[in-house]
């Protein structure tokens, strides 16, 4: 018996995730990777562990956004502009919840939470949560984040607020989250350094892989930020993998 994980719309988003099992052969492994290949999609190996690889680092980017939001640094319109031109993401957070779903993507949310025995990096908004008692569950509902009319596009945009520089630290801000996520994928061995990488650009259309990003910005950047938000909050949500805090010391990169 093994996994294969498809992404939504399935014909057309290239990715299948090839999850084996405890007692999968080798051999079926290859099969259903030859297979997936076979049919012309892009199939990645991971561990059978909570969210697989997408649904589990694609976390901060949805839950990250959402605390900055609460903590009153920038409106909703303010961070999906920051990651769409600071980026390059092609959706920003709230409105890629909106179209994914309020309620699906809280499920997710709450069930790799639960499923990694309450780990405070996949905790749950309490935005989130109120978005979906309230029925705001996005496009489907013709109101999530943001308005949307009978035919699924937004009618009410508040105009953009905030300079460059707070872009920047928006973006770099959940960016660095997104990279500690993959790096601690790495570092348990959920999967290669170059699925993990493909995963995020075939699956969810990232602009970069998320280790070649952390090399681009530089590992020393990546781990400075997330030890001086981890001593800012206090809060274990921010705690560096070990893997970044070994490559740093050693002077290695990901690629």
């Amino acid at each position: 018996m093994i996994g294969l994980h498809f992404f939504n719309p399935a014909p057309i988003l290239p990715l299948v995730e090839v999850v084996p099992g405890l007692a999968t052969s080798a051999d079926c492994q290859q099969i259903a990777t030859a297979l997936m290949s076979a049919w012309g999609k892009a199939p990645v190996v991971c561990k059978d562990t909570p969210g697989f690889i997408v649904n589990r680092l694609a976390r901060p980017f949805y839950g990250e956004s959402i605390r900055i939001y609460e903590e009153g640094i920038a409106d909703m319109p303010t961070i999906d502009h920051a990651m769409k031109s600071v980026g390059g993401f092609k959706m920003g957070p709230f409105e890629l919840m909106d179209l994914i779903g309020n309620d699906i993507n809280f499920t997710v949310t709450r069930t790799v939470w639960e499923s990694f025995f309450y780990d405070p990096r996949y905790k749950p908004s309490f935005t989130q949560q109120r978005q979906v008692e309230a029925g705001w569950l996005g496009r489907k509902t013709r109101r999530g984040y943001y308005a949307y009319d009978e035919k699924g596009q937004m009618v009410i945009v508040q105009p953009i607020t905030g300079n460059q520089q707070l872009l920047e630290g928006i973006c770099w801000r959940v960016l660095v989250m997104l990279i500690n996520e993959a790096a601690d994928a790495l570092h348990f061995g959920i999967a290669s350094r170059e699925d993990i990488d493909l995963a995020m650009t075939k699956g969810v259309n990232y602009p970069k892989g998320l280790l070649r990003w952390a090399d681009e910005m530089g590992l020393g950047k990546c781990l400075s930020t997330l030890e001086d938000l981890q001593a800012e909050y206090g809060e274990d949500r921010y705690r560096p993998t070990p893997l970044l805090r070994h490559m740093v010391r050693e002077g290695r990169t990901f690629y």
